[in-house]
């Protein structure tokens, strides 16, 4: 009888053990399983790639990649094109004319990020290369004679002006733009990286570089957009430029740093007409490095500001550097601060404060107070409207990869 109970008991005992160890081996299978599945690495979707040609008819949303940009390729009216951040796009000068453009009614998204921009650059790295990215609107322009609409000179020949003072063209954010100021078709003159033909208010610039190209690193063409930190570096021509009347009204954190070759910092003309309205700019940096030529010997464009052609505006918190002297063929010329290139623009635009420059901090610089191109015109800007200050500020740019350029930063 006792032997029975031992062996009932053993027999018992060893079929709990069994059950736990059951138990124990379902827990650790679940948890293996569990931390298996955790633990396995998220799959990474590659980079996408592809060509860009011709006109882009239906919506189209380019992912995170590195794609080729061919021919001149036209965002078509009533179609929004998306590029996701950190895109490469690369243009061939070999291929041909290479742009963006942006038609009228059409819109361009670039949603870059401080370290992930989209860039738009050209395979062999040589200013003037391809033609940038030029957007169209309808916002007001006032070309010459006073038109309100006029034709392109990018070597598409389109029209442009109207009156959609918020026409919106999309929005580009953290883009830079390398080597452009290509000669497109038959233009009359070189395209810059970003040139903007009566875009409007409702479009948004923000955050843009415009890298070594051969003509001006911006330039709008009327209309009433604002940009805000903006980088033009190392552009053959002027770092801003603009004509037919452009006001924009929220324009903040324009730097320019001027090196090889370079015009002026800005030009800035109203195409010879005498507006009631301008454009207004705070925080500016102008600076000039040693031994940078005028792009073109024989054109002395070695000033920070330049008005002309009843040209005008507000200035304010400025940074001017580096506007020295530029000898050529034995004669050394004198930069200056501020250049009012005609009398005209001295009588009605100067003489009746619609040129306002203040607070500017000036070093390096040949001429520190406005002077005329000639020695006609005497330049005496009304009280106000011209003042110095030694704690001007300039532009205020964060750094990041939007503004570093093969481990170089742009902002000096």
């Amino acid at each position: 009888m006792l032997i029975l109970t031992k062996i009932k008991f053993k027999q018992y005992n060893t079929k709990i053990m069994k059950t736990k160890f059951l138990a124990l081996a379902l827990v650790a299978g679940f948890f293996f399983n569990s931390c298996s599945s955790s633990d396995d690495p998220t799959p990474v979707t590659p980079p996408a790639t592809g060509e860009i040609s011709g006109t882009i008819t239906a919506n189209k949303t380019f992912a995170f990649g590195t794609y080729t940009l061919k021919g001149i390729v036209k965002i078509a009216a009533g179609v929004t094109v998306t590029f996701d951040a950190g895109s490469t796009i690369t243009a061939n000068k070999t291929t041909g004319d290479n742009a963006l453009v942006v038609l009228n009614g059409g819109k361009l998204n670039i949603n870059g990020t401080a370290e992930k921009p989209v860039v738009f650059t050209e395979a062999s790295s040589t200013p003037g290369s391809w033609g940038g990215i030029i957007m169209y609107g309808d916002a007001p322009i006032k070309a010459v004679g006073g038109v309100t609409t006029s034709t392109s000179e990018d070597g598409n020949a389109l029209p442009y002006g109207g009156t959609n003072a918020t026409h919106n063209g999309g929005t580009l954010s953290y883009v830079r733009v390398e080597y452009a100021g290509a000669k497109l078709a038959d233009g009359t003159k070189e395209n810059n990286a970003f040139t903007f033909y009566s875009v409007g208010s409702g479009t948004t610039l923000d955050h843009l570089v415009a890298y070594k190209g051969a003509d001006d690193g911006f330039e709008f063409f009327g209309g009433t957009v604002s940009m805000t930190n903006a980088i033009s570096y190392g552009n053959y021509d002027d770092a801003f430029d603009w004509q037919d009347g452009w006001q924009g009204q929220g324009n903040s954190n324009w730097y320019a740093y001027q090196t090889v070759k370079g015009n002026y910092g800005m030009e800035i003309e109203a195409s010879n007409v005498n507006n009631a309205f301008f454009p207004k700019i705070a925080n500016i940096t102008l600076k000039r490095e040693a031994g940078t030529t005028p792009e073109v010997a024989g054109a002395i464009e070695i000033d920070a500001f330049q008005f002309k052609r009843e040209a005008n505006g507000e200035y304010n918190n400025i940074i001017i550097d580096g506007y020295g002297t530029y000898t050529e063929a034995g004669t050394t010329y004198k930069g200056a601060a501020v250049k009012i290139q005609d009398a005209t623009t001295n009588t009605n635009q100067v003489l009746t404060s619609k040129i306002k420059i203040t607070n500017a901090k000036i070093t390096n610089t040949a001429e520190v107070n406005p002077i005329g191109a000639t020695s006609a015109i005497v330049v005496a800007f009304p009280t106000g409207t011209f003042t110095q200050s030694a704690t001007a500020t300039g532009a205020s740019l964060t750094t990041g990869a939007w503004a570093n350029v093969g481990g170089v930063n742009l902002i000096k």
